[in-house]
């Protein structure tokens, strides 16, 4: 019996790579080279060109304001992609017309480089083009995939999120220096070219994809099991309600907040309050629904929790392309340097710490002892946000006493906050996927993508809230600026928030939900 079942499991074939998996990596190579080559240049061109009219005391504000808008947009709009891929059309067709949209949206920066609605409408087909296919080319990632090869697939996410920092890194590097030398049409324009040439990539390796069909209606939804639990009445329908109420109330607050942070708060209190009533009475579902429907939807509201303690992390994350390019400019550099440039060291640290995190680090923590579980390494992550984030406000700290910072301070914070991103973000997609009901893979990765909307929406309500005169009032008390305070602010943000996430990991059940 021992010897047979040696021999079988001997004569058991090698877990194989798919042969399609280079189409979708060079792809988002180029892809990810397109989008941060334009957005690490964003806020420089927002503050010296296009934003001119602005006042000067104002324009860090709205170029900031613009800045995180953008971001909303981009990881918002997953939820539009994901649901037209789980009910329509499929990944592949979504990603591909979706990256039609997003090469029009480089053209118009390119165009209108001079024009704030010509500019700004550039931005809005990116967000959407970019955001369309956000949470589809990860989720198509792990459809290459199955049970057989399953142990392959964190490997190849996290070559997934090597080649998005090695496109990050080269386009950080080197889009300040032609924005600069020859202006904006020709910097937005070498990230269009390299968005076309993604889109062809894609397109070349068609016939190759496992595509997994669009699931169609379904009266067994994840929406329509929620709708069916809330209806019942009860205590879950007025949390319900208590959302509903507070969404009515940041909508008739536009004046003070802003368009997109009012509708996008809106929908995350009808979203958490949502959730949170149906998770207390989803048991009212069943008879209506099956077991099967009612126990997923549970399932997805654990992970949704999960998902909404990450957001504060992006809340700092996003901060490096705004906050810190702005700190950079009061640190002393050389005269070639432009403080945009400084993004480069985020990826260049990441493609390091990928192969020695998967070679050297878990292998020494795992001999040691220690279990390096998903969970773990992303409430490590957090809080290593948080700590970055302290370091930045010490040097706001010396910048604002007048003393001369050398920009290779920022080495610090910047090193802190990378390997916090490759322990939430690189895990992160992997652990959406495979968590995500097999009906659900681009919906619930789209969720993973809405946490960086939230976090992004944090950092304009609390630019609005530090406005008030009794925030104003409290940090002048302090002796401190206001962005050392808010510095101060997202680290302890981070801190509770990843305190809170490893509570709650300990409670989460596992799921292994990828296709037989």
């Amino acid at each position: 019996m021992t010897t047979t079942t040696a021999t079988a499991q001997s004569a058991a074939p090698a877990a194989r790579m798919p042969p399609q998996i280079p189409y979708i990596i060079g792809n988002e190579g180029c892809e990810r080279f397109s989008f941060y080559g334009m957005r690490n240049i964003l806020t420089v061109f927002l503050m010296t060109s296009l934003l001119l009219a602005v006042p000067e005391d104002l324009r860090k504000a709205e170029a900031k304001e613009v800045f995180h808008t953008f971001v909303i947009g981009v990881y918002f709009f997953p939820l539009l992609g994901g649901w037209l891929a789980d009910r329509f059309f499929g990944k592949y067709p979504t990603i591909f017309w979706f990256s039609i949209v997003y090469c029009a949206g480089h053209a118009c920066l390119a165009l209108f480089d001079d024009s704030i609605p010509g500019f700004y409408t550039g931005l809005f087909l990116i967000s959407l083009g970019s955001g369309g296919i956000k949470p589809l080319v990860s989720a198509f990632v792990g459809d290459q995939f199955d049970k057989s090869n399953r142990s392959l697939a964190q490997k190849v996410y996290d070559a997934f999120y090597w080649i998005i920092n090695f496109g990050s890194f080269f386009a950080s590097l080197f889009m300040p220096i032609l924005l600069k030398a020859f202006g904006p049409r020709v910097a937005f324009g070498v990230p269009g070219l390299l968005m076309l040439v993604a889109t062809l990539v894609l397109w070349a390796g068609r016939q190759k994809y496992v595509h997994q069909p669009a699931r169609g209606a379904n009266p067994h939804s994840f929406l329509k099991v929620v709708w069916t639990a809330l209806k019942a009445g009860g205590a879950g329908a007025a949390v319900a309600a208590l959302g509903a109420v507070g969404a009515l109330y940041s909508l008739s607050r536009i004046d003070g907040l802003g368009l997109v942070p009012a509708v996008c708060l809106a929908l995350v209190l009808v979203m958490g309050f949502g959730g949170a009533g149906a998770a207390l009475q989803l048991d009212r579902a069943r008879g209506t629904h099956p077991d099967e429907a009612v126990d997923g939807v549970r399932a997805v509201l654990r992970l949704l929790v999960l998902f909404a303690l990450v957001t504060p992390f992006w809340s700092l994350f996003d901060q490096k392309a705004s906050t810190w390019v702005l700190q950079a400019d009061q640190m002393a550099k050389p005269a070639w340097f432009q403080s945009s440039m400084m993004q480069a060291l985020n990826p260049a640290l990441v493609m390091i710490l990928i192969p020695f995190n998967n070679v050297v680090l878990y292998p020494l923590l795992g001999r040691a002892g220690v279990k390096v579980t998903a969970l773990r390494r992303m409430g490590c992550g957090i809080a290593l946000a948080g700590v970055a984030w302290i370091f930045a406000g010490m040097l706001q700290l010396w910048l604002d006493a007048g003393q001369a910072v050398s920009i290779v301070w920022q080495m610090l914070p910047y090193a802190a906050l990378t390997l916090g991103e490759v322990l939430v973000s690189a895990t992160g997609l992997e652990f959406a996927y495979s968590q995500a009901p097999l009906a659900m893979k681009g919906t619930i990765t789209s969720f993973w993508n809405l946490s960086v909307t939230i976090g992004n929406l944090w950092v304009l309500l609390s630019n609005v809230s530090i406005k008030s005169p009794s925030a104003l009032q409290a940090i002048h008390a302090t002796g401190y600026s206001e962005t050392a305070c808010l510095m101060f602010f997202f680290a302890g943000f981070a801190l509770v928030a990843a305190a809170a996430f490893g509570l709650v990991a300990r409670r989460y059940p596992m799921q292994d939900n990828y296709r037989g």
